[in-house]
């Protein structure tokens, strides 16, 4: 999402495996660690999981972005690809990345906190309102990317951290914007989980805001035919 990405496809790769792992580490670590210690107050929980994601992607995304691009998201290379800016191989292997490599950042996170390492959420997400919430953060974080990354490249680690740390707290559903990552919180019955059985609407609406998103920033970004 940073500057160009100029090294090969497996670097290209194990930096995006490197940066998934330990954005999903974060997500679920911090929502592990925080419920631990928030003594029952949800919000006091809530803070402390959105302040750790807000940091962890400002960091990944500058640190991992010059060399990949730092999508660590399916969403948000279906934009890029979308807008052939990436190849269908390279972004059905950046997703395989993102989804496999971003899973064991979930078990490693049971791992620290000595729990069970697989393991299921019964965390209950469904609903107009979650599904409406998940395309709006999904809409709204691709296109901060896309519009950044076109005016004010170099803002897109800030960007990208800030906005996700908002939705996490205007929209219904914390704003997972991220099919990968919905996957792997479905992988841990902790404060982040996810049910199963809801994982899919999830993916699907996040999907729908992705495309929706990339379609729009096309339009606003398009030289004026007059």
């Amino acid at each position: 999402m940073g500057a160009r990405p100029t090294a090969n496809l497996m670097r290209r790769l194990a930096a995006e495996g490197l940066g998934s792992f330990f954005l999903f580490v974060c997500v679920i670590g911090s929502g592990i660690m925080a419920e631990a210690l928030a003594g029952g107050n949800v919000a006091i929980a809530l803070l402390a999981n959105t302040i750790a994601t807000g940091a962890i992607l400002y960091v990944l995304i500058t640190m991992l972005g010059p060399i990949s691009g730092a999508h660590f998201n399916p969403a948000v290379t279906l934009a890029f690809w979308l807008r052939k800016e990436i190849t269908a191989r390279e972004a059905a292997l950046f997703v395989l990345v993102q989804v496999v490599i971003g899973a064991l950042g979930a078990f490693a996170a049971h791992l620290m906190f000595g729990l069970e390492i697989l393991q299921f959420s019964t965390k209950a997400r469904a609903g107009i309102g979650q599904w409406t919430g998940e395309g709006l953060a999904t809409f709204g974080l691709v296109l901060t990317i896309l519009l950044t990354v076109r005016y004010r490249e170099e803002a897109v680690p800030a960007s990208v951290a800030l906005y996700i740390t908002a939705a996490y707290w205007f929209t219904s559903s914390t704003s997972f914007a991220n099919p990968a990552i919905t996957i792997a919180r479905s992988l841990s019955d902790s404060f982040a989980g996810i049910a199963p059985a809801d994982v899919p609407m999830f993916i699907a609406a996040q999907i729908a805001g992705a495309i929706v998103a990339t379609a729009l920033a096309g339009w606003l970004t398009s030289k004026p035919t007059i």
